[in-house]
């Protein structure tokens, strides 16, 4: 038994008194993390449904057809970032991103290639994303 166990506490009140304890004397230092209110002073740009919807289904006829294997999202507060990969281990394939300080200017929308050449620009991303589909040859 230590000095903090006494047997009419129950456990848990031993550790959170040790830890007092401990700050108290200066062995501990006290926890910075912001409170959770704080958090919503940096909201993070993210993609809506439509648009998550829009971006899956290409995923998904890319997966089917072999050609893409995985994927990662990026969320800061400046924009949204969906990249492709043929395999994990790899740089993205492209990456399609929103950012909506450009949607005056530029457009939200844009598909970037790994070497930073941008594809194709817009603010809709259905029309954006159109730089994925071949287009179908006639044969005679």
């Amino acid at each position: 038994m230590t000095q903090f166990d006494s047997p009419d506490q129950p456990r848990n009140a031993n550790v959170t008194s040790l830890l007092q304890h401990q700050i108290d004397r200066g062995m501990l230092a006290k926890s910075s993390a912001p409170a959770p209110a704080q958090n919503n002073l940096n909201p993070v740009v993210s993609f809506h449904r439509y648009e998550l919807r829009e971006i899956m289904g290409l995923y998904g006829r890319k997966v089917a057809a072999g050609e893409w294997r995985d994927y990662a999202m990026d969320f800061t507060p400046h924009k949204a970032i969906f990249s492709i990969y043929r395999r994990t281990s790899e740089v993205p394939l492209f990456r399609i991103e929103k950012d909506p300080k450009l949607t005056r200017k530029q457009g939200t929308y844009c598909v970037i290639t790994p070497t930073g050449l941008i594809l194709k620009r817009g603010d809709e991303l259905e029309r954006v994303l159109k730089v994925f589909e071949k287009p179908l040859k006639l044969i005679k």
